[in-house]
C-alpha cells in the first residue's frame, strides 16, 4: 500500500533507506491465512506420506524400503509445516534453543542417515536402526515444545527402571 501511495504521490516508490534484506523480508512475508494454508498442506502431505509408508510395509521385498522413504519424507514435511506457522527464521532459532538443540541435531542426523543407509550404503539393518532412532528423536524433539513433558517422561522411566531392578 505504501508503494502505491508513493507512486500516486509522484515518487517512484524506491526508498533509499530500505536495504535488500528488508525488501526480501517484506516480499516473503505471508499473511496469516497463507501461513495456515501452507501449514495444513505440508502437515497433510506429511501425514499422508507416513500413512502411505505404513501401508507399504505389507508389500513383499520392497515394502520396508518404501516405508523408510515415505516415513522420512513425512517427518521432513511435518517439520517444514511448522515453519509456516512461526516463520522459518523463528523456527530455526527455536530449534537451536539450548533446551532442544541436542534433540534437533540428533533428529536431523537420523533423517539424513536413514536416507543414506537406504540409498547409498544399502545396509538394511542399519537403515532399520536409523528409522527407530528417527522415531525416538522426533518424539523427543516434539516433547520439547510441551512444558515439563520431557521431565515427566524421564521421571516415569526412571521410576519404571527402579521398580524393575528391585
Amino acid at each position: 500500500m505504501d508503494k502505491l501511495r508513493a507512486v500516486l504521490g509522484g515518487r517512484d516508490g524506491n526508498n533509499d533507506n530500505t536495504n535488500i534484506l528488508q525488501a526480501a523480508n517484506e516480499a516473503s512475508t505471508l499473511g496469516w491465512g497463507s501461513r495456515l494454508k501452507g501449514f495444513l498442506a505440508c502437515m497433510v502431505i506429511g501425514v499422508v506420506c507416513t500413512i502411505l509408508g505404513v501401508c507399504c510395509l505389507f508389500i513383499p521385498k520392497i515394502g520396508l524400503i518404501l516405508f523408510i522413504v515415505f516415513y522420512t519424507l513425512g517427518n521432513i514435511c511435518s517439520l517444514i509445516s511448522t515453519m509456516f506457522l512461526m516463520g522459518p527464521l523463528k523456527q530455526l532459532k527455536r530449534m537451536c534453543d539450548k533446551t532442544r538443540a541436542f534433540a534437533t541435531v540428533v533428529m536431523i542426523t537420523c533423517l539424513v542417515l536413514t536416507l543414506c543407509a537406504a540409498f547409498w550404503w544399502k545396509i538394511f539393518a542399519l537403515t532399520l536402526l536409523f528409522v527407530i532412532l528417527q522415531i525416538l528423536a522426533f518424539a523427543w524433539y516434539s516433547l520439547s515444545y510441551i512444558p515439563f513433558a520431557r521431565d515427566a517422561i524421564l521421571k516415569f522411566f526412571s521410576m519404571l527402571f527402579t521398580t524393575c531392578v528391585k
